[in-house]
């Protein structure tokens, strides 16, 4: 995830990046937005991308994969 919010008002980019670049630095795409402060859904994701690069090997980090986790449940239900 990559920081871009200005101070005290977070937001994120959720990107795909080699493990070898810094936090804000160099990625290869992006694939949604995390707000941290809003409430409800509170992220956009673009889930047929970030499948596909999990299956190329990328790792997700925590936070993503829970919300990897919400959109299947949610999917589910529908």
């Amino acid at each position: 995830m990559k920081r871009v919010g200005t101070k005290n008002t977070p937001v994120f980019r959720i990107v795909v990046a080699d493990s070898r670049s810094p936090r804000d630095g160099k990625f290869i795409e992006e694939i949604g937005n995390y707000y941290p402060l809003k409430e409800g859904e509170n992220f956009i994701l673009k889930q047929d991308r970030a499948q596909y690069w999990i299956s190329k090997g990328a790792q997700p980090s925590d936070t993503v994969a829970s919300f990897l986790k919400k959109l299947a449940k949610s999917a589910a239900k529908v």
